[in-house]
Formats: C-alpha cells, sequence, structure tokens
C-alpha cells in the first residue's frame, strides 16, 4: 500500500508547521514555544488528553481508539507510544532558506523539527479515523541532544502512567532516498560515552627536561595507546570507536607545564565491549601515568546505552514501512551508525523499534547546511498511523 492519500493532502499543511518550527529552535530542555505549539495542536485536532511538563518540558497526548468508550484505553487494553524530539542544536544556519532559524547561534540540524511535525500529522489522522483498538501515547520530547530528555519523561513515571506496552521511534538519515527506510535487529545505534583524563606531572624549563614530569610526552604515549583497545583488546567483530578530540596543555614554547588534559568519546555497540573499553582505559592511563611517575585522574562519563531495537517489533515495524514504499525500499539489515539516540533508554524500559526514514541527498545531520525534506514528510505520517493501526487492531 503507497502513502495514505490523507497524509499525501496533509502535506502541505505540515509543511508550514514545520518550517515554522526550524524558524523558531530551541535547546535541550528550553522547548517551552515548542512544546506550547505542539499542545495546542493536539488540542485543537480533539486528541483525549494532552499532559504537558513531562520531564520537565516533555509533551505526551493520548488518543484513544474505538471502543475507548471515552474511559481508559481502548477496549484491547493496550498502549504504543509513538516518540518525536523537538530539541535543535547550538549552531548557526548557512542553509540560506526562507524559513531559515531566526535565531543566531541556533538551528534544526538534525530534523527534530520535521520528527515533531510527522508524528503531529499522524496525530491529526488518528484523532480523525480512530480506526485502532487500545490507545496511542504521542510523545514529544525535548532534550535528545546530549540532555537525555528520554530518560527524564522515563524517570517522571510516564510509561507508567500512560500505561505504555511498546515504543517506537524514528529519525530521519540524509543519504537515503525518500521514499525509503532502514532498520536492523539489535544495536542500531552506538553508546556514545566520554571522557575527560588529567595527567598531573611537574612543570618546568624545556631546556631541563630531566627536572620535570612531563604531561605532554605522557598524554602523546597515551592518545597512540588507547588505539590498541580497538586493535588488539576488543573482539574484531565487535565495534568500538575510542577517539581523543581534545588536547590542552602548555602556554609557551619554553616551558614544560604541569598537566595535560585529554578529551575524547567511546562508541560501543553492545554492553560487554562497553565495559571492555572503560576498563582499559583506566588501566592504560594509571600505567602509564604511574610508569613515569606522574598522577592521573579520569572523568568517565556513560551517556545514553546502546539503541538496541527488539526482534518482534523490528518485524512489525519492517512490516509496516514494506507495506508503504515495498519491500525494496526497505532496508532490514542495515549497518548501525556509531552516533548516539537517547531513544536508547525508551527501548531499555519497553520493547519497541527505531527506524531511519530516507531524508534524501541532503546535507550531514548536524552541518549548518542541514535541512528536513519536506517530501518525506508524507511517508512518517503514513509511517506512524498504519504501525498504531497494525499493532493496535482488534
Amino acid at each position: 500500500m503507497p502513502i495514505l492519500n490523507r497524509a499525501a493532502e496533509l502535506q502541505g499543511e505540515v509543511s508550514e508547521w514545520r518550517r515554522h518550527l526550524h524558524q523558531n529552535p530551541e535547546i535541550l530542555y528550553d522547548v517551552v514555544e515548542t512544546a506550547a505549539f505542539v499542545a495546542a495542536k493536539l488540542k485543537e485536532f480533539g486528541v483525549d488528553e494532552v499532559a504537558t511538563g513531562i520531564g520537565r518540558t516533555g509533551v505526551v497526548g493520548i488518543i484513544r481508539g474505538k471502543g475507548a468508550a471515552g474511559s481508559g484505553a481502548g477496549s484491547s487494553g493496550r498502549t504504543i507510544g509513538l516518540r518525536a524530539d523537538m530539541d535543535a542544536l547550538p549552531l548557526t544556519e548557512l542553509t540560506g532558506k526562507t524559513w531559515a532559524s531566526k535565531t543566531p547561534g541556533k538551528m534544526h540540524a538534525c530534523g527534530h523539527d520535521g520528527h515533531t511535525s510527522m508524528l503531529l500529522g499522524a496525530a491529526k489522522y488518528l484523532a480523525e479515523t480512530r480506526n485502532f483498538e487500545g490507545s496511542v501515547a504521542l510523545i514529544f520530547q525535548p532534550a535528545e541532544e546530549g540532555g537525555a530528555g528520554a530518560l527524564a519523561m522515563i524517570e517522571d513515571g510516564m510509561m507508567e502512567r500512560f500505561g505504555i506496552d511498546e515504543v517506537y521511534g524514528m529519525h530521519n538519515m540524509p543519504g537515503i532516498p525518500v521514499g525509503q527506510f532502514a532498520i536492523r535487529k539489535g544495536g542500531i545505534m552506538a553508546a556514545p560515552d566520554r571522557f575527560t583524563i588529567t595527567i598531573k606531572g611537574r612543570g618546568g624549563h624545556a631546556a631541563q627536561p630531566h627536572k620535570t614530569i612531563d604531561p605532554i610526552f605522557i598524554g602523546s604515549q597515551l592518545v597512540g595507546s588507547l588505539q590498541a583497545i580497538a586493535a588488539r583488546n576488543a573482539d574484531p567483530v565487535q565495534s568500538v570507536v575510542i577517539s581523543v578530540t581534545r588536547f590542552d596543555a602548555g602556554t609557551t614554547h619554553n616551558i614544560i607545564p604541569d598537566n595535560a588534559i585529554i578529551m575524547g568519546t567511546v562508541r560501543t555497540l553492545n554492553e560487554d565491549t562497553r565495559d571492555l573499553a572503560e576498563n582499559r582505559i583506566r588501566q592504560i592511563v594509571e600505567g602509564l601515568a604511574s610508569a613515569h611517575g606522574a598522577g592521573w585522574s579520569i572523568d568517565y562519563e556513560r551517556k545514553c546505552p546502546v539503541t538496541s531495537n527488539h526482534d518482534s517489533e523490528t518485524d512489525h515495524a519492517i512490516g509496516v514501512a514494506s507495506s508503504i514504499v515495498g519491500a525494496a525500499n526497505v532496508d532490514a539489515n542495515v549497518e548501525p551508525t556509531m552516533a548516539g539516540e537517547d531513544f536508547a533508554f525508551m527501548l531499555k524500559r519497553r520493547p519497541g523499534a527505531f527506524i531511519f526514514i530516507g531524508n534524501g541527498d541532503t546535507a550531514a545531520l548536524h552541518n549548518p547546511n542541514y535541512d528536513f525534506d519536506d517530501e518525506a514528510l508524507a511517508y512518517g505520517i503514513s509511517y506512524w498511523v498504519k504501525l498504531t493501526e497494525q499493532r493496535l487492531s482488534p
């Protein structure tokens, strides 16, 4: 079955919403105007319940299907959650589009404006038709970009309050043609951890290095040694990326400094490799620093877990996407990406699946020239609607 006729009819209106959101980006939890826009639309559509302030600034809308009789969930007693993220990024937009960001230093460079608009379009359709049993929870999340907004909504009791049984997410992907989807069972996006290492040496004159404990020399060895974790410690078939992204030390050409600070990120696709990477980083830092008589400290921060799709729910998602665009246009075993996604927190609490929707030949995500392709809107709306109707069929 192709995209829904009603979804195609809604595309122009939904595009207007998307461009409004694009012009007015907000960061992390400070999505007050975006959340207000979402809540107002949901109420306008006749959504049965609109809850705001979930996880600080998140919004959840509940639509009850046929047989609900105005109370609780629909007659099936089941509720599925559909999630979209609302926050933008701290970038200055360079697209030159007429709907470009009005706020310097903030832009929707990851397509969350498109995600929010697609879910709003699905909400309008589902509130009109209610061709399903049970209930659908429309989850509009703040602070996906590094703020753990998904976890905040979970810790605010969202899953229990709305009785969510399954949860599904969707993200646009440049490079995948519009009208195509991509997904896989298991790990589809990485756990994005970060570290800050401090090497505590003893500074002195650069002409007398023997009287110092040089943290730059130690740190330089450390940068190379960290790559041995992927090359010689991790299972070659288990992905791990360790990238040093910042090295701060010294003030001028003739002084060996007291300290060096090294920062970076670790990306893994399973918990065993994640544990291995952290443990080996600590061992390598301690070993190298101690061998040279230096002190050390490490601040290792675990962010969101691996985004791991559940098998049965992934099969459902594949079936729905195939019914819209045809099986040939659904990559059911896409290569995982080492970027992170905090929808992973929701998948740790409930079964579900995360799918990529094609955004065409556009600039990469998190790029100041990126823009969401409005031609993808009808596909995303159709996916949300058909997924709801299938998972909550009588």
